[in-house]
C-alpha cells in the first residue's frame, strides 16, 4: 500500500478522529482524577491505575478504529461495510468516543463518592471518639458488700476471674486489671473513664459473700452513649460460682456481639475446682500476687505462693493453682535466686503439666519458668507467643515477650510489644515505667520522659518514676530539673536507688563533701540486708573521699570494702557484682592490675551477649577502672563503643552514658585534655 493511500485510509477509518477524540478524553480524565481524588485522599493506587489504563487503552482504540466501524448493525469489520454507508458510519465513531469518555467519568465519580464517604468517616470517627473499638471493655473494681471488709480479696477474685474469661475472647479488647484497679468500684464518670482506657464499655459489679452463699450484681454500660445495655443479678451456692463467671462472660459477649469460637466456649465454661476451700486459697492468692507489680515484692510473693500452696494442698487437681504456684516461686528465684524456690518452681510446674499440659495457665507458668528461672529466652519467647493466641487480649503476654526481646537485644521489637501491652493497659504505672526505662536504654529521652509523665499523673507522688524521671534529666545534663525532683530524699530513704541517685546529682554538682556526709551516714545508721549491699555502699564512699581528695581515708574505706568483698567471693565466686565493687576497691586502693584483672573478669561472667540489658553495664566499670588507673587511651576506646550501645545505667542512673555525663562527671577529669575524649563529649546530645 502506497503511503498516501495509507493515511487516506487512516481517515476513511476515522482513526485520526478516534485518536484525536481519546487523546482529549484520556487528558481529560487524568486531570480530573488529579484534581479529585487527592481532595477525597483517596489511595494512591487508584490514580496509578486510572494512568495505566488510559495509556493501554489508546493503542487498542486505534486498532478497534482501523479494524471496525459501529453500523446500525453492530460493530462490523470494516471490509464488510459498505462505503456509501461512510458518513453515517463516521457519526457512529464520535459515538464510541463519548460512551468511553462516559464511562471514565461514571467510574471516576464513583470512585470519589466511595473514598469521599470513606474519608469523611474515618474523619467522624476521630472527631467524635468513634475510633474506639466498639467491642472495647473494661471491668471495672467490684464493691465489696459483705460485711466483714476482710473478703475484698474475693471480690477482686471474682472481678479477675471475669476478666480472665473475657481475655480469651479474641473479638474483644479487654483492658487489664491493672489499669482498671485504680478506679473506684462506683465511680460517677463513666465517658472519661472509658476515654482514658480507650474503650466504648465499662462493666460494674458488686459481691455480696456471707457464708457460702454470694450475691453477684453486674452492669453493662455504653459509656459513649450513657446507656445501659445489660444488668443481672445472681444468687448462687459459692461451689457455683464458677458458673456466674462464665455466664456474665457469655452474655457481655452476646451484647457486645462478639464472636465465639468452640475453644473460646469451652474456656469459658471450665470449672476448675469444686472445692470450695481451695478456690477461696486461690483467690488470696490472686490478691497477693496482683499487689507485687514490678516492685517484686519478696513478701507479698511468699504470702502468694503460700496460699497457692494451701489452695493445691486442698484439691490437688487444681491445676491453675499449680501454675500460680510455679510463678509466684519462678519470680521469688528470679530475685533470691533461692534454690529452694527454683526447686518448688519447677514441682509445682510439673504438676500443673500432668493435670492440663496444653491450658494458657500452664503454658503461661512455662513460659515464666523459661524466663525467670532457667533464663532461656528464645524457648520462652515461643510458650509465650503461642499462648498469646489463646489469650489475645492479655497485655501481660505482650509485657513478657517485650522483656524477652530487651533482654535479646531486639530493641525496635521490645519498644513494639511494650506499646501495644500499653493499649490495653494503659492505666499500668509498672508498665509505663518498664517502657520509660526501655526508651532511657535506647537514649531515647523525650519518649521516655513522656511515659514517666503518664505514671506521675496516675501516682503523683510515685517516688521510683520521680527519681527515674530525675536520672534522665541528669543523663541530658540538666542538673537544675534534676535536683528538684530529688529535693524531697535524703540519707533516712530506705529504697537503695533513689539515694544512690542524690550522691550522683552531688557528684555531677561536685558537691563531693555532702556526698561523702550523706555516705557516711548511711553506713552509721541504716541496717542493711546484706554484706554486700554494704561493702557496695563503703566502696563509693571510697570513690567520693578520693574525688574530694582524701586519699588517706579513701584507701581505708576501700581496704575495709575489700576484706569484705574478698571474704564473700569465697562463697559466691561467680557473682558479678561482687567482683565489679572489688575491682573499684582495688582501684582506689591502687592496685591497678588486680583492678583491671577484677574488671575484665566481671566482664567475662556477664557478658552483653548474655544479656545485652545488664552486661554493658560492667563494661562502663571498666572504663572507670582504666581511667582511675591510668589507661587512658582504652578508657576512652570502651566509652567510644559504650556511646553507640543501649543498655541499662545500672544502680546510679537509669540512663547509659552519655556526653552530658562525659562531661560533667568528675570520674572522667583526667580523660580531659585528650582531644578523642573532647570529641565525645561534643557528640550530639540525646
Amino acid at each position: 500500500m502506497k503511503s498516501g493511500n495509507f493515511f487516506a485510509e487512516l481517515k476513511r477509518r476515522n482513526v485520526y478522529k478516534v485518536a484525536i477524540a481519546y487523546a482529549v478524553v484520556g487528558w481529560l480524565v487524568i486531570q480530573i482524577s488529579s484534581t479529585v481524588l487527592p481532595t477525597f485522599h483517596a489511595p494512591e493506587w487508584i490514580l496509578q491505575t486510572l494512568l495505566v489504563l488510559v495509556a493501554l487503552g489508546f493503542p487498542i482504540a486505534l486498532i478497534i478504529a482501523w479494524a471496525f466501524e459501529l453500523t446500525p448493525d453492530g460493530l462490523k469489520r470494516t471490509e464488510d461495510v459498505d462505503l456509501a454507508a461512510q458518513a453515517g458510519r463516521k457519526s457512529h465513531a464520535w459515538i464510541y468516543i463519548v460512551i468511553v469518555g462516559a464511562a471514565f467519568s461514571i467510574g471516576l465519580i464513583f470512585i470519589g463518592r466511595y473514598t469521599a464517604r470513606n474519608t469523611s468517616a474515618a474523619r467522624t470517627d476521630a472527631d467524635t471518639g468513634s475510633s474506639i473499638p466498639q467491642k472495647s471493655i473494661a471491668v471495672l473494681p467490684f464493691e465489696n458488700r459483705s460485711r466483714d471488709p476482710d473478703n475484698a480479696y474475693f471480690a477482686d477474685g471474682i472481678q479477675d476471674e471475669i476478666l480472665t474469661r473475657l481475655s480469651k475472647i479474641a473479638d474483644l479488647k479487654v483492658i487489664s486489671r491493672t489499669s482498671t484497679q485504680r478506679y473506684q468500684s462506683k465511680p460517677g464518670n463513666l465517658s472519661e473513664i472509658a476515654k482514658q482506657l480507650g474503650v466504648a464499655n465499662i462493666l460494674e459489679g458488686s459481691v455480696q459473700k456471707a457464708a457460702d452463699q454470694v450475691r453477684v450484681n453486674v452492669q453493662l454500660t455504653n459509656a459513649q452513649t450513657d446507656s445501659h445495655l445489660w444488668a443481672e443479678t445472681y444468687d448462687r451456692n459459692l461451689t457455683d460460682i464458677f458458673g456466674v463467671e462464665s455466664e456474665i462472660a457469655k452474655r457481655i459477649a452476646e451484647s457486645l456481639h462478639a464472636k465465639l469460637t468452640g475453644r473460646e466456649e469451652q474456656a469459658l465454661a471450665l470449672k476448675p475446682t469444686n472445692n470450695q476451700e481451695a478456690y477461696d486459697a486461690y483467690l488470696r492468692g490472686l490478691a497477693f500476687e496482683a499487689r507485687t507489680g514490678v516492685s517484686h515484692s519478696n513478701k507479698l510473693l511468699e504470702k502468694a505462693s503460700g496460699f497457692f500452696e494451701r489452695a493445691v494442698q486442698l484439691d490437688p487437681n487444681f491445676a491453675p493453682a499449680w501454675a500460680w504456684l510455679s510463678r509466684a516461686d519462678a519470680r521469688l528465684y528470679f530475685i533470691t535466686t533461692a534454690a529452694a524456690s527454683r526447686d518448688a518452681a519447677k514441682r509445682a510446674l510439673e504438676n500443673a503439666q500432668k493435670l492440663q499440659p496444653n491450658s494458657p495457665e500452664t503454658l503461661l507458668a512455662v513460659g515464666y519458668y523459661q524466663y525467670h528461672v532457667l533464663g532461656d529466652y528464645g524457648p520462652a519467647k515461643t510458650t509465650f507467643g503461642r499462648v498469646s493466641k489463646m489469650l489475645p487480649g492479655s497485655s501481660e503476654i505482650l509485657e513478657a515477650l517485650g522483656l524477652i526481646a530487651r533482654r535479646e537485644g531486639n530493641w525496635d521489637e521490645s519498644i513494639g510489644c511494650l506499646e501495644q501491652a500499653l493499649a490495653l493497659d494503659p492505666r499500668n504505672v509498672e508498665l509505663l515505667i518498664l517502657a520509660a526505662e526501655t526508651y532511657a536504654m535506647l537514649r531515647q529521652f523525650p519518649a521516655a520522659l513522656r511515659l514517666y509523665d503518664r505514671a506521675l499523673d496516675i501516682t503523683p507522688n510515685d517516688s521510683d518514676a520521680m527519681a527515674a524521671k530525675a536520672g534522665i534529666y541528669q543523663a541530658q545534663g540538666r542538673l537544675q530539673e534534676a535536683a528538684r525532683f530529688l529535693s524531697e530524699i535524703n540519707g533516712q530513704t530506705p529504697s537503695g536507688y533513689i539515694p544512690r541517685l542524690k550522691i550522683t546529682q552531688l557528684e555531677l554538682e561536685r558537691n563531693y563533701g555532702e556526698a561523702v556526709r550523706l555516705l557516711q551516714a548511711r553506713l552509721a545508721q541504716f541496717h542493711f540486708d546484706s554484706e554486700d549491699d554494704k561493702a557496695g555502699n563503703q566502696v563509693e564512699l571510697a570513690l567520693k573521699q578520693r574525688l574530694a581528695g582524701d586519699a588517706a581515708g579513701a584507701k581505708v574505706t576501700a581496704e575495709q570494702a575489700r576484706n569484705t568483698l574478698e571474704q564473700l567471693l569465697r562463697d559466691q565466686p561467680d557473682n558479678p557484682d561482687l567482683v565489679e565493687s572489688l575491682s573499684q576497691a582495688y582501684a582506689t586502693m591502687g592496685e591497678k592490675d588486680l583492678a583491671l584483672k577484677a574488671a575484665e573478669r566481671a566482664i567475662t561472667l556477664y557478658p552483653r551477649t548474655k544479656d545485652p540489658v545488664v552486661g554493658p553495664v560492667y563494661e562502663e566499670n571498666l572504663a572507670l577502672i582504666q581511667t582511675i588507673v591510668g589507661e587512658n587511651s582504652r578508657a576512652i576506646a570502651t566509652l567510644t563503643q559504650l556511646l553507640q550501645t543501649p543498655y541499662w545505667g545500672g544502680s546510679y542512673t537509669p540512663a547509659p552514658i552519655t556526653p552530658a555525663l562525659l562531661r560533667l562527671d568528675p570520674l572522667w577529669d583526667p580523660l580531659r585534655a585528650d582531644p578523642a575524649f573532647q570529641k565525645l563529649c561534643e557528640e550530639k546530645q540525646p
